[in-house]
């Protein structure tokens, strides 16, 4: 299969000159916008349970995050700026409709319930703010994130939330805060308490697949075709960002709620989970709610995207978010079905931190597909034009490996041992 099938970007790549400091951050921007889609309130809540229930004995399945969340940045949107692709549409082409099409259907399971508690988790932080009921914030949630996929200037809009995710940078200070020694706090995380049971197997296949959420995958490489040819290898930077706001704050996420002592995580709420913030006193849970909003606000249109994009990819839809509503019409209204649907469920009122919990934990299970296709495309000669080195197809596969045991070990906890 020739690489022109694909669509690899045939333009000259040329280094850029230095671009100052401002121009700089604005290269990094979108990394930052990625690394925060990742810490959507699903992520925050996740970081927020596990710590709670686990302490620093958790904090450990962060680290080794690390290198394989910054890998698979850089890889997805490598495949995604040479082929112009989206992945799930890559899959079809390459490997099957119908290989495609259980991918698609596992991104609809797992995001579907990702934005269902999400909009419910942004609506809540505006209940405990504004002291109003929660109902009365979910349509407006909906619309807004809405009107910034169908109707705005996503590029400008993405730039704005990019300024959002600043008020993350509070769990920094409460983790500096809720840290008593931090002598205690490397040995909690370097020599943790590791525990055969299938709660803690399950906490950090959550944790892991919170940071590696397939949504921020399929959008890194979905939103590529819409650059301009030859842009510059702006995914090392972007990688790089998202990979350190991503993997920092969920660690001083679960520093916070080290201090909460939860048994039971299907007993904990949003409330609840405002209360990792108490060390700043009683702006804490403010800061929590806008956290939860700002991450919110700037994760949703991403999840709800990639949701759409893996649809359309595997059917074979016209599907970007640079053409107008009447040029691909399928595409849109899947956005709208979406919405809706979110919008609807949220109003007979759920347990927003279980579902999210729960769909974290799927979302780890369906990593391991996207890993390995991701790995396989990566290092397509006719796909990219620059192959995966030798520490990334380490990563991806050590990644994929890692998650497989962890999920045996979950099942044989739960159901053998």
């Amino acid at each position: 299969m020739e690489a022109t099938q694909f669509g690899p970007d045939p333009t000259p790549v040329e280094p850029e000159p230095s671009r100052g400091f401002f121009r700089g951050f604005m290269d990094t921007l979108p990394g930052i916008i990625a690394g925060a889609a990742d810490l959507d309130p699903a992520a925050v809540l996740t970081a927020t349970v596990v710590g709670a229930t686990f302490g620093l004995s958790i904090a450990w399945v962060v680290l080794i995050s690390f290198p394989v969340l910054k890998t698979v940045f850089a890889v997805s949107s490598r495949i995604g700026r040479d082929t112009r692709r989206g992945l799930i549409e890559l899959v079809r082409i390459r490997y099957g409709g119908g290989r495609a099409k259980v991918m698609a259907l596992g991104m609809v399971v797992v995001n579907l319930a990702m934005v269902i508690g999400d909009i419910y988790a942004v609506s809540d932080a505006f209940s405990l703010i504004l002291l109003q009921r929660r109902a009365m914030f979910i349509a407006v949630v909906g619309f807004v994130i809405w009107y910034f996929l169908i109707v705005s200037d996503y590029k400008k809009v993405t730039r704005t939330l990019g300024t959002l995710t600043l008020v993350l940078l509070a769990y920094i200070l409460a983790a500096h805060r809720a840290t008593d020694s931090y002598v205690h706090l490397a040995t909690g995380v370097l020599l943790p308490h590791l525990r055969m049971t299938s709660a803690y197997f399950m906490a950090a296949i959550a944790l892991f697949g919170s940071l590696l959420t397939p949504d921020v995958i399929v959008w890194q490489t979905s939103t590529k075709r819409d650059l301009p040819p030859g842009v510059a290898n702006a995914h090392y930077t972007e990688s790089q960002a998202g990979t350190i706001v991503a993997c920092l704050i969920s660690f001083c996420v679960i520093v916070c709620a080290s201090r909460l002592h939860i048994a039971d995580p299907s007993m904990m709420t949003t409330r609840t989970a405002a209360e990792a913030l108490n060390v700043l006193g009683k702006l804490g849970p403010v800061i929590f709610s806008l956290g939860i909003i700002g991450s919110g606000l700037v994760a949703l249109p991403l999840i709800v995207g990639s949701l759409c994009f893996s649809v359309a990819e595997a059917f074979g839809w016209k599907s970007r978010l640079s053409r107008a509503p009447w040029e691909a019409t399928r595409f849109y209204t899947l956005i709208s079905v979406v919405v809706v649907i979110a919008v609807a469920v949220d109003m007979f009122g759920i347990n927003v931190v279980t579902v999210l919990y729960w769909s974290q934990l799927f979302a780890g299970v369906l990593t391991i597909p996207i890993l390995h296709y991701m790995r396989k495309l990566g290092d397509d000669p006719a796909i990219v034009t620059v192959r995966n080195t030798r520490s990334e197809k380490g990563w991806l596969t050590g990644a994929i490996l890692v998650t497989i045991v962890a999920n045996l070990a979950f099942l044989w906890t739960q159901f053998v041992h």
